[in-house]
């Protein structure tokens, strides 16, 4: 498996970020032209699939926003565990959630002093991201 790193670490899956997508994508557009091009007799059934097609869309959106959330309550009960293995403690209450998730990456050597660089200075997930000397891969998320 490739080496992550800063760089690399994001994933998109081509099945659903390109092709599903751009399949609903499609779908969303041409039923608005059909029912802009039907006749009265078929304004029902075109107003049914502009419909579905609005449907599809928000499954698409709230699917991939559902899995995410779930992500990142697991990797925040997994990053609180580390820190108090490794403290005694729990992470600093001002830490927010995109914080614990950027410092995921953090090998364990840099991993507590960056947490608590990251609640002092409130940095951003990018600034956290950079700052990772040794990286930590995770494979796992998608």
């Amino acid at each position: 498996m490739k080496t992550q790193n800063f760089s690399n670490h994001r994933r998109l899956v081509a099945g659903w970020h390109g092709i599903t997508f751009l399949a609903i994508l499609a779908l969303l557009i041409g039923s608005f032209i059909n029912l802009s091009h039907s006749a009265s007799e078929n304004l029902y059934s075109a107003s049914l699939i502009c419909l579905v097609a609005i449907i599809l869309g928000f499954i698409f959106a709230y699917a991939r926003l559902f899995a995410l959330k779930a992500q990142d309550r697991a990797i925040r009960a997994e990053e609180n565990l580390r820190y108090f293995a490794m403290t005694g403690k729990l992470l600093p209450k001002e830490l927010r959630i995109g914080q614990i998730i950027a410092l995921r990456f953090a090998s364990d050597d840099e991993f507590v002093a960056l947490a608590q660089k990251a609640a002092a200075e409130n940095l951003s997930s990018k600034a956290i991201k950079t700052a990772i000397q040794n990286w930590r891969a995770d494979h796992h998320r998608v």
